[in-house]
């Protein structure tokens, strides 16, 4: 039976709850960003397996504001990308994490680029950004363009929220959903049941640090725009994304471009969660990584 250890560790005068799987190996741990902000590490479980199969430790956490971490509802301030890299470090430090692979997901990776970017980290044997970006313009460009492929009525439906700036009404909320069942993941009956199970949500997390949706970045991660820092990143990169993600194949290659040296992995038929439509493919792709850059 898999070892799994749960613990939570303090930070800024809250708690944040991480979750190992398997046991020490001469081999530098996975450690893994979720998405969101404000998703928690619940899909990530999906990889688990991966701690028997490569011998290898997995890390995951959950992030100030969301899961089973502190989620302070009355300071908003918290939630900045300055705060989510100092918890980072602190959990780095706290389990004595020297050496480590990063795997980043969406927003985590983000978290990951200006972690790698602004902060050179040691330690890091390579970086897995998985379904991520390094522009949120562009990001809300390529999603917007999406957006056209929706029926029409939902098209308009999107457009008068954003020219209220109210996204509350049913007619959005539908239209909202159904784009992201597209582009996300469909929610289904046959996932796995981490992916399904009901988690406790960051959304003042998420509506301060990125904004109402996924395509209006008006948070204070609004001028996140780090695509000619990406040279910064001296560490061996693989890039991960869906063909059908809201990671886009240009907002992907946009990445891939300006790392040097990195590697981009396209999933067919993948949305935002490749790790999840496509588990055993992904975790094998990812045994071969982190072996090749041990």
């Amino acid at each position: 039976m898999m070892q799994i250890t749960e613990g939570k560790i303090p930070f800024m005068g809250y708690e944040t709850y991480y979750r190992i799987v398997g046991t020490k190996s001469s081999k530098a741990p996975l450690f893994l960003l979720h998405g969101g902000p404000g998703s928690s590490h619940n899909y990530f479980e999906v990889l688990d397996e991966l701690a028997a199969k490569n011998q290898r430790q997995i890390i995951m956490y959950d992030q100030l504001g969301c899961g089973n971490s502190s989620i302070p509802d009355d300071h908003p301030e918290l939630y900045t990308k300055e705060t989510w890299v100092k918890e980072l470090m602190n959990l780095r430090e706290q389990l004595g994490l020297k050496k480590i692979h990063l795997l980043g997901q969406s927003w985590g990776g983000i978290l990951a680029i200006i972690y790698l970017c602004d902060y050179q980290p040691e330690g890091i044997k390579s970086v897995i950004l998985s379904s991520t970006l390094a522009s949120a313009s562009l990001w809300s460009r390529e999603l917007h363009r999406m957006i056209k492929y929706l029926p029409d009525d939902e098209q308009a439906a999107i457009k008068a929220a954003e020219d209220k700036k109210s996204f509350t009404g049913s007619a959005y909320l539908k239209a909202n959903d159904h784009f992201m069942s597209q582009h996300v993941i469909k929610m289904s009956a046959d996932l796995p049941e981490c992916v399904r199970q009901k988690k406790k949500s960051g959304t003042l997390a998420y509506e301060t640090a990125w904004g109402p949706n996924e395509y209006t970045p008006e948070g204070n991660l609004h001028d996140y725009e780090y695509t000619d820092k990406l040279d910064r990143i001296k560490v061996s990169t693989l890039i991960t994304s869906g063909t059908d993600d809201l990671c886009t194949p240009y907002v992907a290659k946009s990445m891939h471009d300006r790392i040097k040296g990195s590697e981009w992995q396209l999933f067919e038929y993948c949305g935002h969660m490749p790790f999840v439509q496509k588990t055993d493919e992904y975790i094998d792709l990812l045994c071969r990584w982190l072996d090749k850059n041990d």
